[in-house]
């Protein structure tokens, strides 16, 4: 990270800071590979906080250099006028990511707003805050599809399709993740937006063991795939993605839809694609999502994949 990089990214974040997001948005997304020499950076906006995160480890004068020019920019006119008050720097590359916080009082839980929605992240205490912000576009579009429908979310992390969902008027949301720490804080984002909790089903449990429990729930009109990468021990993309896939059919209500969702940067679109097609040929694709303006990357298919199929 060189001085040049470093002065790019301080240039970014005084001009984002003029003009803050009301809610929760990334301000700088170099993993895009957008910026050289800043594609190990991203800095979120988290309403008064600004999370920096670096994934891949840099020299110790560069990340001094870091540090100094974040709390210049706590300094500046523009962080001041955006209502900030904490400022943290993450290092995702080291075990357990630790978290410090070089300007505010530490706090273990901050609650946030996308969309309306309020969602409440972890800040300090585990390698993900949350929150995805890189699938603010897909939690709209299941807010807009899911009146009066039955919903089931898989490897549903802390809830966010379904509390979307549920905004949206779906029936019942059905979340499964084998992550029952995750599902609790799927129920406080629930409980943050008052909704129902009788409409919300929570499983925790192995999806490959549980598909039983899964079916008697249905059949749905929306099922949400968006599972993790690599997760040890329970889930390997090119392995066992087609394995859910398979199982969609018979779950799906003749005019059900699936989101099905990737974030690996290895694969393309058209892996889903073909491993739909093979595992599952009764569901067409429909549509790839748009990711946010403010995730730009200049390999368009290393980025987010948010797919739509349906029965034809």
């Amino acid at each position: 990270m060189t001085p040049t990089a470093i002065a790019t990214l301080h240039q970014h974040l005084l001009a984002a800071l003029s003009a803050a997001p009301s809610e929760t948005r990334r301000l700088f997304h170099g993993r895009g590979r957008c910026w050289p020499g800043l594609e190990q950076v991203t800095v979120d906006w988290l309403q008064g906080v600004l999370l920096v995160a670096l994934f891949k480890p840099v020299g110790d004068a560069e990340l001094q250099a870091l540090h100094r020019m974040l709390l210049d920019l706590s300094q500046s006119t523009a962080w001041l006028q955006s209502g900030a008050h904490s400022l943290l720097l993450q290092q995702r590359y080291l075990p357990e990511s630790p978290t410090q916080w070089l300007l505010g009082e530490p706090v273990e839980h901050w609650d946030i707003c996308e969309h309306g929605l309020r969602y409440r992240l972890d800040l300090g205490r585990k390698q993900n805050s949350g929150l995805f912000l890189d699938m603010r576009l897909g939690r709209q579009w299941v807010q807009a599809q899911a009146a009066g429908k039955r919903v089931l979310n898989l490897f549903a992390y802390t809830c966010g399709f379904s509390v979307a969902a549920l905004a949206g008027g779906a029936r019942q949301v059905v979340n499964l993740d084998m992550a029952r720490a995750a599902l609790n804080r799927g129920r406080d984002n629930h409980r943050l937006n008052q909704h129902d909790l009788s409409q919300v089903v929570f499983l925790g449990h192995d999806l490959f063991k549980s598909w039983g429990k899964v079916a008697k729930y249905g059949p749905f009109d929306l099922i949400i795939v968006d599972p993790p990468s690599f997760q040890r021990g329970s889930f390997v993309l090119g392995k066992d993605y087609p394995r859910v896939l398979r199982r969609l059919p018979e779950l799906l209500t003749t005019q059900g839809r699936v989101l099905a969702c990737s974030n690996d940067p290895e694969i393309g679109p058209d892996y889903l694609i073909q491993a739909m097609a093979d595992a599952a040929p009764e569901l067409r694709f429909v549509e790839r999502l748009d990711n946010p303006p403010e995730f730009p990357d200049s390999q368009p298919d290393s980025a987010l994949k948010a797919l739509v199929f349906r029965r034809p």
